[in-house]
């Protein structure tokens, strides 16, 4: 069943710089801008992965300008993750750190096990298939949970 667009989510995973910039970006075309998206990872010690701003291009969603951070990041730059109505998860380490941040507050932290592309594929065309099958796992769960695109976005 279809719910009703939170005012706020927060999509996390390890690294934040493939599975949560795609969600964050796909999630902002597709829902437009009444919902306040971010994304965090456990860490940020890596750069935005090309081949996720390479899928997600192919769809309209634009991730090179994306920076990476982190939970501890976010905190020491004011966002207050209480402030979140909702966090997906996308990584077992990042639901972890999610409950583990969010224990006193009262919101919901739900796990989608979206698959790390990251390592598979020999080519150049294996790897972009395995970053096409990541979105898509995305796309799917944002859609289960919250319906199709707005025509307006």
């Amino acid at each position: 069943m279809v719910q009703e667009l939170p005012q706020s989510v927060l999509f996390c995973c390890d690294h934040n710089a493939v599975r949560s910039p795609m969600a964050e970006g796909i999630m902002k075309k597709f829902y437009g801008t009444d919902t306040y998206v971010q994304s965090a990872g456990v860490k940020s010690d890596m750069e935005i992965d090309g081949f996720s701003i390479a899928v997600c291009d192919e769809i309209g969603v634009e991730l090179a300008r994306h920076r990476t951070r982190s939970f501890d990041e976010m905190e020491q730059w004011g966002d207050d993750l209480s402030s979140f109505d909702l966090i997906v998860a996308l990584s077992p380490a990042s639901q972890r750190r999610a409950l583990e941040l969010t224990r006193v507050f009262h919101l919901e932290v739900v796990y989608w096990p979206i698959m790390d592309p990251t390592g598979l594929g020999e080519s150049r065309e294996a790897k972009l298939d395995a970053y096409r099958q990541t979105r898509d796992q995305i796309i799917s769960h944002l859609t289960d949970r919250w319906g199709d695109p707005r025509s307006d976005t």
